[in-house]
């Protein structure tokens, strides 16, 4: 077994600065998983004698009248070990369940659907979401059928549209496609989500007054910014229920830095990972009614359900931590600010999917989704990126991201 103790002291202090992260996470690696660094206060997730919590916390989902679990079951659901997986979930109180109508081709909805026909007194029992790419009132309506056809349910409780760029996308044809749904009981609550200028969507749906719930990229790395706070100060309001995404806040560019291996032992001290310190970070904010993380395994999801249930705080001084990592590696995260970038060569180029598309690649593991979405991002890409000239756009960026380099770097790793 592992010995936390000799780890923590000497690499929670710094005490050897030529280790790196690679070699610290070698370190504790399949041993940690094994001696339950990461499980917390595992036996809140197990049935014992002494649980005094058997599931996650709930949280008012904005001023909707609903509340949600503090932590979302999101991923792909069509393998028999995924069955196991919404059984489990819903034991430890993971109640609020994500999925999208492009998720796997619709197997992710399938999944779920398979799930609820073999459990159908379970269906009362999930927040169930899902998205749509349309944003046509036809062509919403043929997937949102679709959905409920997969899904074996006859309405879903929030309704996205799927990755919206702009607040403009939520047009007043769009309002009455909703409030038509809504009489005929298809749907519950209706908004969006966003991965690129989430800030600017989320002020803009705060004056709209008809959008119920966001899922926003939010994270330690923008959470402290003035115009994420804003936001969601803006939306609290407003009564709209938020939904944290990328809560870990993984870039396009691999980091290994001093405060990233300190940021481990610390945490390590504390009985958690960095990994799960990072989600405790975003529960800080009350504002946040849950975090959507995609937990394709049981051992995932037992982590972040330890970290939900165990009451250790995160302190000013992890927080401050945080910050100063967030602060010397920021050029090695896209914020989405794809309204300054973009423009500043004529939209020629998708920036901000691309670096989605790196993010998923190098900071999930998920390859495969990577060169899926990437292939989808239209004709000529290659010919086009090795024609332009980034050198404006890496000007503008406000986090002097190296994006010309990172743009080529993915004609190669998505060949």
């Amino acid at each position: 077994m592992i010995d936390k103790q000799r780890l923590a002291k000497e690499y929670g202090g710094m005490q050897k600065k030529e280790l790196s992260r690679r070699d610290f996470l070698k370190a504790v690696g399949v041993a940690g998983i094994a001696s339950g660094i990461f499980p917390l206060e595992a036996a809140a997730v197990k049935d014992g004698e002494n649980q005094q919590q058997t599931v996650i916390q709930m949280r008012p989902f904005g001023k909707t009248g609903r509340f949600v679990s503090m932590l979302s079951l999101g991923g792909m659901f069509d393998t028999p070990s995924n069955q196991l997986l919404l059984r489990q979930a819903l034991r430890w109180g993971v109640t609020y369940w994500d999925t999208a109508d492009c998720y796997g081709g619709g197997r992710s909805e399938e999944g779920i659907g398979k799930y609820f026909s073999r459990y159908p007194e379970d269906r009362k029992k999930v927040f169930l979401v899902t998205k749509s790419d349309a944003r046509d009132p036809e062509g919403m309506t043929r997937l949102l059928n679709g959905s409920l056809n997969r899904l074996k349910t006859t309405t879903i409780d929030l309704y996205f549209i799927h990755g919206i760029h702009s607040i403009s996308e939520m047009d007043e044809q769009m309002r009455a496609w909703v409030e038509h749904r809504k009489s005929e009981g298809k749907i519950r609550l209706f908004g969006f989500s966003t991965h690129s200028n989430m800030e600017s969507c989320m002020l803009g749906a705060a004056r709209l007054g008809w959008i119920d719930g966001i899922m926003m990229t939010y994270n330690y790395r923008l959470m402290h910014t003035q115009e994420m706070k804003q936001a969601v100060d803006a939306c609290q309001n407003a009564g709209i229920g938020l939904t944290a995404m990328k809560t870990q806040g993984g870039g396009q560019v691999r980091t290994n830095t001093e405060t990233e291996l300190q940021l481990a032992g610390r945490f390590l001290q504390k009985g958690f990972t960095d990994g799960q310190a990072k989600l405790k970070a975003v529960w800080e904010n009350p504002s946040i009614a849950s975090i959507c993380s995609q937990m394709p395994n049981l051992t995932l999801l037992m982590t972040n359900v330890a970290a939900a249930m165990n009451r250790i705080t995160i302190s000013s001084g992890d927080m401050h931590l945080l910050e100063q990592y967030a602060r010397e590696t920021e050029s090695a995260y896209c914020s989405g600010c794809v309204h300054i970038c973009e423009p500043a060569i004529g939209g020629r180029i998708p920036i901000g999917e691309i670096m989605r598309c790196l993010m998923y690649s190098r900071s999930y593991g998920d390859r495969e989704r990577a060169v899926t979405l990437y292939h989808k991002l239209g004709p000529h890409l290659q010919e086009r990126i090795e024609k332009e000239d980034f050198s404006i756009v890496e000007n503008h960026c406000p986090r002097r991201m190296p994006i010309g380099r990172l743009m080529k770097e993915a004609l190669h790793e998505f060949a």
